[in-house]
């Protein structure tokens, strides 16, 4: 296990622990996390239901919800620590990316609780976050090793599906993205086309545990010389087989579809991944984000014996404070401290961080 990084400034007896807020999207979440690994409590309220009847985020319907729920998180997350904000050493918020509206409400609210308890606050970058998730200890699970540089992380998260080389902790290379659709994206928008629920991704999965992969043989965007990715050809194919079969007196194959759509978006994560960590020659490969709770994901990266694949435990794959304290732990010790004028960035991309 890798040695803990120590604080550059701010000597404080004992280990350093940070209330999590995130507000990115549609989870209101707040957490405690200690000493960037050990979390306290990770407290989410999702708001899944509210919006599986627009088939999608309406975002002014989350912000909204998020200042109705937010307050009654923080002090859930503060309960079930056994904490109080005297016990605290700093505050870690979302700054982006995500939805504006959403995200300006749990700024404002670490930015209060800031200014009230004279706690520093630090903005965290959402995709940094689930990277971190990576190195949490759960409460049923404690990573067995930590992450080794340089390492090739695959971020797969909402809108955004992202390669980049890690050389150490906060230092990226962003060698690729997503062109179109990202792999979120298009799971929610295939499962919308086969008429399942909202949110795809778990969707697309249980009905594909029914199905043939092999069923239909869709387009895998493979971007020759290019770390970059593209699923919006597959969503293509996927509508065009669907108009076709609607034509036909036949039931829908919903199952064969969607075992086939998947097995082609896990095709191009894993094989693009395995390929750009031997060509940067990367230790390890790091799995995050709210895509890689997909198991058919995960048992691909894990049957290949050339890496040791970090995927985060399935409560830490999707949205949540935890990862936001966690991240938030190694810009605290290197010193970060934001100003209370800091403002939302919805479009902050992690290469603008190193």
């Amino acid at each position: 296990m890798t040695d803990t990084p120590q604080p550059k400034s701010d000597s404080l007896d004992g280990p350093i622990r940070l209330l999590g807020i995130e507000t990115s999207c549609d989870e209101t979440a707040a957490s405690v996390v200690e000493g960037g690994r050990k979390i306290l409590s990770n407290i989410v309220a999702s708001q899944a239901d509210i919006h599986a009847q627009y088939g999608g985020i309406y975002p002014e319907v989350a912000s909204r919800q998020h200042v109705i729920t937010i307050y009654p998180i923080v002090e859930q997350a503060l309960q079930q620590a056994h904490l109080t904000l005297e016990d605290l050493d700093g505050i870690a918020v979302t700054r982006g990316p995500g939805l504006s509206g959403s995200l300006v409400v749990g700024l404002n609210t670490a930015k209060g609780i800031a200014l009230a308890n004279e706690l520093p606050i630090i903005g965290i970058n959402h995709l940094e976050a689930h990277i971190y998730s990576a190195w949490l200890d759960s409460p049923d699970r404690s990573v067995e090793r930590d992450p080794e540089f340089p390492l090739l992380a695959l971020i797969v998260s909402g809108g955004h599906t992202e390669l980049a080389l890690m050389t150490d902790h906060l230092e990226y290379q962003r060698l690729g993205g997503t062109l179109d659709d990202a792999a979120g994206e298009a799971f929610d928008k295939v499962a919308r086309l086969l008429g399942l629920a909202y949110p795809g991704g778990p969707a697309i999965e249980l009905a594909a545990e029914g199905g043939n992969e092999r069923a239909f043989s869709f387009p895998r965007a493979w971007l020759e010389d290019s770390w970059d990715f593209s699923f919006s050809g597959l969503k293509t194919a996927v509508l065009r087989e669907v108009r076709r079969l609607e034509e036909t007196d036949l039931p829908l194959p919903v199952n064969d579809l969607a075992a086939s759509f998947q097995a082609a978006v896990v095709d191009v994560l894993v094989n693009k991944t395995l390929s750009a960590a031997r060509e940067f020659s990367a230790k390890d490969i790091l799995i995050a984000g709210g895509v890689s709770a997909n198991q058919a994901l995960r048992q691909n990266f894990h049957d290949n014996p050339e890496f040791t694949v970090h995927i985060p435990p399935l409560e830490l794959c999707t949205d949540n404070a935890a990862m936001i304290s966690g991240a938030g732990y190694y810009r605290y010790i290197d010193g970060q401290r934001d100003d209370l004028n800091i403002d939302a960035l919805p479009n902050w991309p992690l290469s603008e961080l190193t």
